[in-house]
């Protein structure tokens, strides 16, 4: 019974992996709500770390809550799942250094792929919250296998 479980875990696991992927290349790449695709966009990058965190930080007030949410907890909260459905899909990803590493890997190759094709923007910042929303959507996986292993036992 209970690998019969853990199977469909796993498949459910990797179902929303895809579509959580699908949904993530969407709203990077093409989603016109988010300034995708707008030709009036003038293209900017930051590689100074904490730059742009301290600039909505900073200017919170006249930036408003949505820009501010939508780029700093935004970030963080759309690598969660990442960090979350990784380890339910493979097994050699149930170390919280890999999925960081790879939750790092993910966000820079989104991030270059942004400034080579000059949509989006390239945001180191981006790239330093992507990795946070991946190590913390591990430690959701971590708290919620851990509760799994305890029901299972008793």
């Amino acid at each position: 019974m209970a690998a019969v479980i853990r199977k469909s875990i796993k498949i459910s696991g990797a179902c929303l992996f895809m579509v959580y992927m699908v949904l993530l290349i969407y709203f990077l790449f093409f989603s016109e709500e988010y300034g995708r695709g707008a030709a009036e966009m003038v293209y900017d990058y930051n590689i100074s770390p904490f730059r742009e965190i301290r600039r909505f930080l900073t200017y919170r007030d006249i930036l408003g809550f949505r820009a501010v949410f939508l780029n700093l907890a935004g970030n963080i909260i759309g690598f969660m799942p990442f960090g979350a459905l990784l380890p339910v899909m493979a097994k050699s990803a149930r170390k919280g250094w890999k999925v960081t590493l790879l939750s790092f890997e993910v966000s820079a190759l989104i991030e270059i792929s942004q400034l080579f094709f000059r949509v989006g923007c390239f945001d180191v910042d981006d790239i330093i919250l992507n990795t946070l929303g991946g190590l913390l959507g591990y430690a959701v996986f971590w708290l919620c296998s851990r509760c799994y292993l305890w029901l299972e036992r008793r």
